[in-house]
């Protein structure tokens, strides 16, 4: 008969004899770091936007304005952080594939999700005037970003200017879904009123997990891109990808479950919006980011993505996402997968 070890002595034993393979395995431990920058990452999210909305709806700030600003950004601060830190240290492809994969995960793999679980009613607002504005985000960007396509230039650069372009188109979009929600007088989130101490350490936490978390990500993504030989883009346009879009996964999954189909559909086409106009925005103003010809079919197919959504609408029930074209979205993104792995 084996030893038995309590619960608690069995999970010591486990972080012990992790800990030891990660000093022996500097690989190891850059892995490691890589998953629970996640786990910091999105808590911090989390752990902000909770403490921010508490702050402000104690210093009387309409929810409406929380649910705009504060919950939107919220949503789109693991892109942001991550880019931050990306094009910091001069990792474009990072950068540009973060938001890119973010971009087409989000609809074929989230949406995909959340029709497969409940068709998906789509408003006409949405697919009249946010959609094309999610599809314009993505021609507006890969305009700015195709100077050699576009101007014969030898190289592709999203300079500071272009970055301003983007903030000021996305200045607009936050005037526009101001003056919409105004009109439908739509005050749809619920923010608690937490104690004042409480509230300013949950920004705290909130803040230091998103820059641990971020540049845990980053340096994890770049030592996982070199030791199994592949691209920093690859890493970037999967894992990162899926891991900072999951707050928007567990939204749309959560509200189409709930048959709230316009949270679940406008969720995900408000962060497109927000990664391209604002995090592309501010990352450009940050740092001029090149932009890699390697990445032109991405684009296409964040382009497509946006186009075959916005068709979808007119596709079986008028202005509905049935559940044989959440699968068909699903088996859509499979298929991007498997030719981003065999370009490597």
């Amino acid at each position: 008969m084996g030893v038995r070890f309590p619960p608690r002595a069995h999970h010591e034993i486990v972080l012990s004899l992790s800990l030891i393979f990660a000093i022996i395995n500097p690989m190891a431990l850059d892995l490691i770091l890589f998953v629970v920058g996640f786990v910091a990452l999105l808590k911090g999210a989390d752990f902000l936007v909770e403490g921010a909305s508490s702050l402000a709806k104690r210093f009387g700030v309409s929810t409406l304005f929380i649910g705009l600003t504060v919950v939107a950004f919220g949503t789109s601060m693991p892109e942001l952080v991550v880019n931050i830190f990306a094009s910091a240290n001069g990792q474009s492809d990072i950068a540009i594939g973060n938001i890119l994969g973010s971009n087409i995960a989000n609809i074929l793999l989230i949406l995909g999700v959340a029709a497969t679980i409940s068709g998906l009613t789509l408003s006409r607002g949405t697919v009249w005037r946010e959609i094309p504005f999610a599809l314009w985000a993505v021609l507006a960007g890969a305009i700015l970003a195709n100077d050699a396509l576009i101007d014969g230039f030898d190289f592709s650069l999203l300079t500071r200017s272009d970055g301003l372009i983007l903030l000021g188109f996305f200045t607009i979009f936050i005037y526009y879904a101001i003056s919409v929600s105004k009109d439908n007088g739509i005050e749809k989130i619920k923010v608690e009123k937490l104690p004042i101490p409480r509230s300013v350490i949950m920004i705290a936490l909130g803040i230091v997990g998103l820059i641990i978390g971020g540049k845990w990500i980053v340096d994890g993504a770049v030592t996982i891109a070199r030791a199994f030989a592949v691209s920093e883009s690859l890493i970037a346009l999967t894992i990162i990808a899926i891991g900072t879009s999951l707050p928007e996964l567990a939204t749309s999954a959560v509200a189409a479950y709930k048959k709230k189909s316009n949270i679940a559909v406008g969720n995900i086409v408000g962060s497109n919006i927000f990664n391209i106009f604002f995090v592309l925005g501010i990352s450009a103003v940050i740092r001029p980011i090149p932009f890699s010809q390697n990445l032109i079919s991405d684009v296409v197919v964040a382009l497509g993505a946006t186009v075959i959504l916005f068709f979808a609408a007119f596709v079986g029930n008028k202005n509905a996402m049935d559940r044989w074209q959440g699968v068909l979205f699903l088996t859509l993104y499979a298929i991007y997968i498997v030719y981003l792995v065999i370009r490597g």
